[in-house]
């Protein structure tokens, strides 16, 4: 293969840029790359003349003359998407360069393995495409794990609401079953990423929680996602808190986050008051109908994570923390986070500091996981200067 020029080199990766949807102006993309803003149009140009990009509409300006949109151009087929949890799973069909096509939800068993809900997932995302009728063919696929992730072995790591899972090459699985290249990862960091995509103008170091049946964070700095030395960074949710006491955690240890302040948390308080409920949707319903008991369970799980997000406020400064997850819809439980953190982190961290909900509710996971997919995509494109960039 001949070897790529610096230009070459530049030009692709302005373009995985363009295409994931981390640049769309040319201000961004020097800001990207550290490149200078006539070093940046000179490769523009270069794209816009040989077809590959295409400048159209104008996109928000933080200041000073309105920048245009960069777009790849021909950009065919579609991504599906995958969001794994507990017992339900979210698919979605996404179109290349577009927004969502479709959604569908369907109920799962993680204790029947790896092998059987990755296979059944790909035929319901596969009926889902062929309910919509799109044109074009399936190009990838990725999947959002509920468990930290190896990104090089695409396998979950010690998931304690997964047995049997740990150590299997889930995006092989996925990959096999669909006949497409596809990607994994944590759901936590696909929301995050999700999240990110989705605002205007976007936070460079931002901080989303999860807050479901568990609880999970994805870290983004510089706009990209934190993973850490072993790939768990953000994993909040057994960090010992003092209001958990000795109670047993899903992981083994004892007195976690996740025995207070989640889902399932609230689930097992509630059954303990002689309350008829066995998932979060039960307590969601109870706190939407006013339910005293409930309302206050909720203000007190979202008080022990706002202490939680105190520290990593104080230790991250980030510019603005994202909640998302069933639990985030309730004001109580939102309320008390916020209180806590605005209440304990320092003020110098909180001075600037936005607390805000998932702006995309349950598709921030598949926005986010489609990203990853059509960045593995046209970087495997990108990759031989003899393929198409968009093919």
């Amino acid at each position: 293969m001949p070897r790529q020029t610096s230009a070459t080199a530049a030009e692709n990766r302005i373009l995985v840029l363009i295409g994931s949807g981390r640049a769309r102006s040319r201000r961004e993309l020097a800001e990207n790359l550290g490149l200078s803003a006539s070093t940046i149009s000179q490769h523009v140009q270069s794209l816009i003349a040989r077809g590959l990009v295409t400048e159209g509409g104008t996109t928000t300006s933080s200041g000073g003359r309105r920048p245009r949109e960069l777009r790849l151009v021909g950009s065919t087929g579609f991504i599906g998407a995958i969001d794994l949890g507990g017992g339900h799973a979210r698919l979605g069909i996404v179109r290349r360069g577009g927004g969502i096509a479709g959604t569908s939800e369907v109920p799962v068993d993680l204790a029947t393995g790896a092998e059987n809900v990755i296979a059944e997932l790909s035929r319901e995302l596969l009926a889902l495409a062929g309910r919509l009728g799109l044109d074009g063919s399936l190009a990838g696929a990725g999947i959002a794990l509920p468990g930290p992730v190896d990104l090089r072995h695409r396998t979950v790591e010690s998931p304690s609401r997964m047995p049997g899972w740990s150590g299997r090459d889930v995006g092989a699985l996925l990959g096999d079953a669909l006949g497409v290249p596809s990607v994994i990862e944590n759901d936590a960091n696909a929301m995050a990423l999700g999240e990110h995509f989705a605002r205007s103008p976007r936070a460079q170091h931002s901080v989303t929680v999860k807050a479901g049946t568990a609880i999970g964070a994805g870290v983004l700095v510089d706009g990209q996602i934190h993973r850490g030395a072993t790939g768990a960074a953000g994993d909040i949710t057994h960090t010992r808190v003092t209001a958990a006491g000795d109670t047993p955690c899903s992981c083994g240890n004892r007195g976690c986050l996740e025995t207070v302040s989640s889902g399932a948390a609230l689930v097992r308080e509630l059954r303990a008051k002689q309350y008829d409920v066995t998932r979060t949707a039960d307590v969601l319903a109870l706190v939407r109908d006013a339910d005293p008991v409930a309302t206050t369970l909720v203000r007190t799980a979202g008080r022990h994570l706002g202490e939680v997000l105190c520290a990593v406020v104080n230790f991250f400064n980030p510019n603005v923390i994202y909640l998302g997850g069933a639990l985030s819809t309730l004001e109580p439980y939102v309320s008390a986070i916020r209180s806590q953190i605005y209440e304990g982190a320092h003020p110098l961290m909180t001075r600037d500091l936005a607390i805000e909900r998932s702006t995309l509710g349950a598709d921030a996971n598949i926005v986010g996981v489609a990203r990853l997919v059509e960045e593995a995509l046209l970087r495997e494109a990108t990759s031989d200067p003899h393929r198409a960039a968009w093919s």
